[in-house]
């Protein structure tokens, strides 16, 4: 530094600018240079041919990337934990589970009509007669709203059904169906100290040696927090545990999250069933018209996906 002041010492960024042979507008940058080094801590990098929008550009990326790490720290309190099942945790898996099978009445009634071509085209021949037999306009008007009406009656009358059926079923005694035989387990996930999401597995005892994932629900509040990523690899960490050569699953879900996470748990689609009949269900002629859902089957092979095994919690 005294040498680029010409042996005056440098006193707080300031340089004596009438008897410096340097312009006044490159000691300028110097002293800006000088005070970031010295806010760093080094002179040596001063010393470096840098004009001022090259420090200014360095400064933004230095906040961003403490911005970017203070982030990342706030997310870092927000682990997901993935345990067994405890009895205490049952009154909020009934509710995230209640919850879950619930928003499946919309996805049938609603977003899961442009999947069904052949739904569609009853209810063309529908408005069609109606139309012939009728001839008024206002019919016509009236029939998409009460398709839409007897797609949402039917299909939320399904999903009741079946969910009595489960909570009278495993859902009703997960103790004893999930965690009595060491070939099925039922995990929960904790985030914050809470349980916010749940998945089980279970035995196929099938030659070739199978397990079943299940119960996959996430509480909607704590979606895209990686809840369903763990509990998913949770299963799969089982499976190698107890040897199981692969892993398989079924899903009347029309959204697109949920096949994008078990694509992303390294899934695979092998089939889809049309008019999937839903336990429960009383499948009356009204109910076969008006409530119909697709059955994706996902398979993965442990032994081909390099999956590791962890201490099960």
């Amino acid at each position: 530094m005294e040498r680029l002041a010409q042996g005056k010492p440098h006193t707080k960024g300031r340089v004596d600018q009438k008897n410096s042979p340097v312009p006044e507008r490159a000691l300028e940058d110097i002293c800006w240079i000088l005070h970031f080094s010295e806010g760093l801590g080094g002179i040596d990098m001063a010393l470096r041919p840098r004009n001022k929008f090259k420090m200014e550009e360095i400064t933004r990326k230095t906040e961003a990337q403490k911005q970017d790490n203070g982030r990342k720290e706030q997310k870092g309190f927000q682990v997901v934990v993935v345990r067994e099942f405890e009895l205490a945790d049952k009154a909020e898996i009934h509710r995230i589970f209640s919850e879950g099978m619930m928003e499946r009445v919309v996805d049938a009634a609603f977003r899961g009509l442009r999947y069904h071509p052949e739904s569609l085209l009853l209810y063309t021949a529908l408005t069609v007669v109606c139309f012939v037999s009728t001839m008024c306009w206002w019919v016509i008007g009236l029939l998409p709203a009460l398709v839409l009406c007897g797609r949402y009656f039917y299909s939320r009358r399904a999903i009741l059904d079946y969910l009595e059926q489960a909570m009278s079923g495993d859902m009703g005694d997960m103790e004893g169906f999930y965690m009595k035989s060491p070939a099925s387990c039922l995990w929960v996930a904790v985030l914050e100290g809470k349980v916010v999401g749940l998945v089980a597995a279970v035995d196929q005892k099938q030659p070739g040696g199978a397990v079943t994932l299940q119960r996959m629900s996430v509480d909607w509040r704590r979606r895209r927090c990686g809840v369903g990523v763990a509990l998913g690899r949770k299963v799969l960490e089982f499976a190698v545990t107890h040897g199981y050569s692969r892993v398989a699953l079924g899903t009347t879900a029309y959204s697109p999250a949920v096949h994008k996470l078990y694509l992303r748990l390294g899934f695979r689609c092998v089939g889809v069933t049309i008019e999937n009949v839903t336990p429960g269900a009383n499948w009356s002629v009204l109910e076969q018209i008006f409530y119909r859902v697709r059955q994706h089957q996902y398979i993965l092979d442990v032994q081909n996906n390099g999956i590791t095994s962890n201490k099960q919690n």
